[in-house]
Formats: C-alpha cells, structure tokens, sequence
C-alpha cells in the first residue's frame, strides 16, 4: 500500500487513542521501527491487556477454534487466548503476512468484533500491523474486504522522537553520539538480498551488545557487531566513528582549526567519516535559500568552504563526494555553486556521473 500520508510514533499513539476504542486500526511501516512496542505502550496507557497474534504462525483454526458436540449439535470453541471475560487489546501482527484463509477468518473479529459465538467484552480493541511489499518481506495482498474494515496509518521513523526514547532507556552512549551527528543513519531502506539493514531496532541490538562487551570492547568485536546489525555502510561508518573517538581526529576540532584533515593512508576510513559528517554539518546548519542565512551561518558558510579546499588537497575524491547530489540530504544550491565557482572540478561529480 503506498503512503500518501505518514505520522510519527508520538502521533500515531495520539490516533490510536481517539480512533482505535472505536475503529480497527492497521499500521504500515517497514520492519524494525516500533510498530509492535508502539501498540503495547498504547494497551498499557489504556489499561488494557494487549494480546498479540503473529499472522504468519496462524491457520483458520487457531481463531474460529474447533467443533465441540453440545447437546446433538457442533459449536466452535475459539482459544482461550482470544476468548477473555474482560476487554483487551488484540493486536494481529504481520497480519497482511497470513494465507487468504486466514484473512476470511479475521473478517468478522475486525468488522463485528465477533469469532462465531463468541463476542469481544465491551471495550476491546483491535489493532492490526504490517509491512509493505516494498520491504522485502514476507507479505501477501490484504483483500479489498478486509482493507475496508480498517483505518490505514503509516508510520515513519523520527531521529527526534527516537532520541528522546534512546536517551532514557539506556541506549548506549556510543550509539547515541554516532546517531546524534548522523542522523540519516538510524534507518535505511530494506535490501532487495539477505544482508543487515539498520533500524531503531538494529541499532537497539547494537547498543545492548555493546554494554554487554562493557569497557573490553576491541576494533574487531565492534565490527563483527555492526556489521552484523548494521546497513554495510552504515556499519563501516560507525567502526571509523569509533576509530576516529580514540584518534585525535574530532570534527569540531577541524571546524574550530585546532587541527586539520587526517592525511595518513591509515587514516583514510577516518577521513571519508569526518568528510561525510562535515556534510550532514553543513546541510543541517546552513537555509535552503541564501537570503535567509543569518550572520552566524554566513561564518560557517566561510569556514566550510576554506575546509572543503582544504580537504580537496588531501582527497579531491573526498571533496567531490561532499558536494555530490544525494536525494536523502543535500547541499543548498547557493552554496554549492560558490563552492564550484572556486574548485570548478569538484562539480564532475555533482550529478553522480564524471565529466
């Protein structure tokens, strides 16, 4: 289902609170961004018990239950786990994950709250979750039937939101500095192949193995980890985050002029790390439209381009992938055109092709 509409986790618990108790709900969004710990907080707020069923374990019978002869004649019998006295919050996981037979029985537990006989108390919820064809899941049509039962939201990741969570449960501090500076790597699209990709939860992971290693932590065992968690990329930018930590290489010292760019070939993975952290700098810190920069920006707009000189003389490629085009973040045009107007060549690669 395509996104035409996306809330962040602080509002889609703003949503359930006022469409849920009266409307099913079913939450769009790729793997490993909160969708099932979202639901389970909102169960908690509102005092109800929250009972998860996992679509892609089911078959038919684990809902309707089996026949039972009472008095010369069958009932269904559904599991003691969905038929409760008191209301509750059914949250159907993966649910666009379960065969077509499985969606049929959902029709009237999502529609009338009803499993055959068997009515859901008074004040029981519905909440189901999914996600999407394009996140190299396993997932399967929902039926036009079914998607009409239901309020369709979509979730999406915030960094800010997410921070504030990480800040007070323990995340580790190693983690929370890399995604404080990079924040366009807390999620990255699902492959299309079998490899790590990074989440919130990916990076969950990799914060409670890192307080697990504690202060024995070598360079090896953090790249087995990140590597193991992470996005490729993603990984080998956060081992160099943690290399250039224990070198004297810091990025604020480079924008201050304490120091300047590491030049050494063993420094080079430190050098692409403070380069693409430079980036994100200068496209966090400086306004889309040159009319609009204040004074303080326009010094850091002058020291960003003395320090892009700077590190074309010790990587021109370096430089050329600063300045480069990039969907996700880039530069203000007005400040990449001055840049270019200096050092013409680092434009080749503006477009992502050589010239």
């Amino acid at each position: 289902m395509n996104a035409t509409n996306t809330v962040t986790p602080a509002a889609l618990a703003e949503l359930l609170l006022n469409i849920a108790p009266v409307r099913p709900v079913f939450i769009w969004g790729p793997p490993g961004i909160g969708k099932s710990s979202i639901v389970q907080q909102f169960a908690a707020q509102v005092g109800l018990e929250c009972v998860s069923l996992l679509g892609s374990q089911l078959a038919p019978e684990d809902l309707i239950g089996v026949p039972q002869i009472e008095d010369g004649t069958s009932r269904f019998c559904p599991p003691r786990s969905i038929a409760r006295k008191d209301p509750y919050c059914l949250f159907l996981d993966e649910l666009n994950a379960c065969s077509h037979e499985v969606q049929k029985a959902f029709y009237s537990l999502i529609h009338e709250r009803r499993i055959g006989e068997y009515i859901l108390p008074q004040g029981s919820i519905v909440i189901g979750a999914g996600n999407r064809a394009q996140d190299s899941a396993i997932v399967k049509p929902l039926s036009s039937a079914l998607i009409n039962r239901m309020v369709h939201v979509h979730l999406r990741v915030s960094f800010r939101e997410w921070m504030t969570w990480a800040e007070s449960n323990n995340i580790h501090p190693l983690v929370l500095e890399y995604i404080r500076l990079r924040s366009d790597h807390l999620w990255s699209q699902p492959p299309k192949h079998e490899e790590p990709f990074s989440t919130p939860r990916a990076w969950h992971m990799v914060s409670d193995a890192l307080h697990s290693y504690g202060d024995h932590l070598s360079d090896e065992q953090l790249e087995i980890v990140s590597f193991g968690c992470l996005s490729p990329h993603h990984a080998g930018q956060f081992k160099a985050f943690h290399k250039q930590l224990r070198s004297r290489f810091k990025l604020e010292a480079v924008l201050k002029g304490e120091i300047g760019w590491p030049h050494k070939p063993e420094d080079r993975d430190v050098l692409y790390f403070l380069a693409q952290s430079f980036r994100a700098r200068i496209a966090r810190e400086l306004p889309n439209e040159r009319t609009a920069i204040s004074e303080q920006q326009k010094q850091f707009a002058h020291v960003a381009k003395g320090l892009l000189k700077d590190l074309a003389a010790v990587s021109f490629e370096i430089a050329q992938l600063v300045v480069s085009s990039d969907e996700k973040e880039s530069l203000p045009d007005w400040f990449v055109i001055e840049i270019v107007r200096d050092l013409p060549r680092l434009a080749e690669k503006r477009d992502g092709t050589q010239g």
